[in-house]
């Protein structure tokens, strides 16, 4: 899809991939509505687009399914429509499988898992309404991987993987496409912010050799813009060399 012009929702737009993602489809040209507990960093974000963007910010708490269906219902009234849903917020758990609180093991369930069905769910309709449009769903590449330390993190993306591709298949018919992006490692605060079980604190994935640089998150929100233009089934970051 041409991003010109559409109107794109990005949630987790506060900081990291999100905010990237903001700046890179402004650029583009897109109308954005931002979404992230904070009004403050939303605000914050919306300045320092290009001048010429045109930014919604809607603070919203992606677990609370009357929030996020108000995101959308403000989106709409601003814009007249909807054309892109960018799942990006997200959050990490770090701990053994054999230990892990089942608490924050729910805390990240709601928001990596049901966050994205609540937005996809409140979104479906509008999109079908005006004739189609597109989600994109951001994952993980440790959803692909079997890394000890972030088992109750990677399975939440086991299961966000399961529902995209099979959203892509229900709704098809509609016109309305989705698509799974899976990024790597990325040089932001997500690490940082990820909730430690404290046995885990200090904690680093094993494996053999140098783990390879981070990506940026600038790189991530490009990759994710020729996502949204090429609509693939999937798509990860390009193994640099």
């Amino acid at each position: 899809m041409e991003v010109k012009d559409k109107v794109v929702i990005v949630t987790g737009a506060s900081m990291g991939i999100g905010e990237a993602v903001a700046h890179v489809f402004a650029e583009a040209g897109a109308k954005l509505v931002l979404a992230a507990r904070s009004a403050d960093k939303l605000d914050a974000v919306a300045r320092s687009l290009p001048s010429q963007a045109e930014a919604l910010t809607v603070p919203t708490d992606m677990t609370d399914q009357a929030q996020v269906k108000d995101l959308v219902v403000k989106a709409y009234a601003r814009f007249g429509r909807v054309d892109i849903l960018i799942n990006n917020a997200g959050q990490a758990v770090v701990g053994p499988i054999a230990t892990v609180s089942p608490e924050l093991y729910r805390q990240i369930i709601e928001l990596n898992l049901f966050g994205p069905l609540h937005a996809m769910q409140a979104v479906i309709p509008v999109m079908k309404e005006q004739g189609g449009g597109l989600i994109i769903n951001v994952s993980s590449n440790v959803s692909k991987m079997a890394i000890p330390g972030i088992g109750t993190y990677a399975s939440t993306k086991y299961a966000l993987n399961g529902l995209s591709l099979t959203a892509r298949n229900e709704l098809a018919v509609e016109n309305i496409r989705v698509v799974l992006f899976l990024p790597g490692q990325t040089a932001t605060s997500f690490g940082k912010n990820a909730l430690v079980e404290e046995s885990m604190q200090g904690w680093r994935p094993s494996g053999g050799g140098a783990a390879p640089a981070p990506d940026s998150a600038e790189d991530v929100a490009r990759s994710l813009l020729e996502a949204a233009i090429t609509e693939p089934v999937e798509m990860g970051m390009p193994v640099r060399g």
